[in-house]
């Protein structure tokens, strides 16, 4: 006579219809995160060229304004403007194919390609070219500070949290830091521009702050989505990061936010060198 284990029986099945339903519940969960909400792509696609007129409008402003030949000034501020347009058009063409999306722990990290390459490429830029340095020096330090209101958008992260649709790990510090930065840029903008006491020092501690909240935005993104960092929110991981057409943030608003902040930094370091001369003279 074979025994029978009424007890074990039912805790079989018991633990199959609950490892049933988590996995669906972890299937919802992940597809939900998956779909793109139509209000995001509205969003993006409004922000997008607003944040492009604030870029080349700064090249232009420095164009106007540096020294040289009208053909020298022009040209280098239309090599500049086709530069950043082409690196638009890139990010876009790449985000759309899904060249940065990841699914598997093992993954590729494509997507820091994205955020260090642009870095890269302009900081060489800088160094190299003597018109480029020129042009950027030209525009009045308080612009490029307040060319970083658009941060305030980064506040869609606040809203795709509310949503269920980005983990709480990335999207309050990201969502939080890059409203706090976009209003201050206003606040710290106005005190240069008025040549207030203490604005140096605020724009100093503006722009290491909102390096800050880049970094940690940035990190926490690889621990929260799918790759070799990846360390939190496994349940419901950050997919939407690196899916179109979120996936521009990453790749061209981040990198020109840094490049803006390395701007600023760089100005402020030959703004004081060049006091501390005129004060040794």
């Amino acid at each position: 006579m074979v025994p029978v284990y009424p007890a074990i029986t039912t805790l079989a099945i018991d633990y199959k219809i609950h490892s049933d339903n988590l996995f669906e519940s972890y299937t919802r969960k992940w597809s939900f995160a998956m779909t793109v909400p139509e209000y995001l792509v509205t969003f993006e696609a409004a922000i997008r060229p607003l944040v492009v007129a604030i870029a080349l409008g700064l090249i232009w402003i420095g164009a106007i304004r540096m020294e040289g030949s009208a053909q020298s000034r022009y040209a280098t501020a239309g090599a500049m403007s086709v530069v950043l347009v082409a690196w638009l058009a890139i990010a876009q063409s790449l985000g759309s194919a899904n060249a940065y999306f990841a699914t598997s722990d093992s993954a590729v990290p494509t997507l820091l390609l994205g955020l260090l390459i642009p870095l890269i490429t302009a900081a060489v830029g800088l160094r190299l070219s003597e018109r480029i340095a020129s042009l950027v020096s030209a525009i009045p330090l308080h612009w490029i500070v307040a060319a970083q209101v658009y941060r305030i958008a980064g506040g869609i992260f606040l809203v795709l949290w509310a949503d269920g649709r980005l983990p709480w790990q990335f999207a309050l510090p990201a969502g939080i830091g890059d409203i706090t930065t976009g209003c201050l840029a206003v606040v710290v903008a106005v005190l240069l521009a008025q040549k207030a006491p203490g604005a140096l020092r605020a724009a100093y501690g503006w722009c290491l702050f909102g390096i800050a909240d880049l970094v940690v935005a940035v990190t926490m993104g690889a621990m929260t989505s799918p790759g070799r960092a990846h360390l939190l929110a496994f349940d419901a991981p950050n997919l939407l990061i690196s899916s179109y057409p979120l996936v521009m943030i990453p790749t061209f608003a981040v990198p020109l936010a840094l490049m803006l902040h390395g701007l600023v930094l760089w100005r402020l370091r030959r703004e004081s060198a060049s006091t501390g001369r005129l004060a040794a003279a």
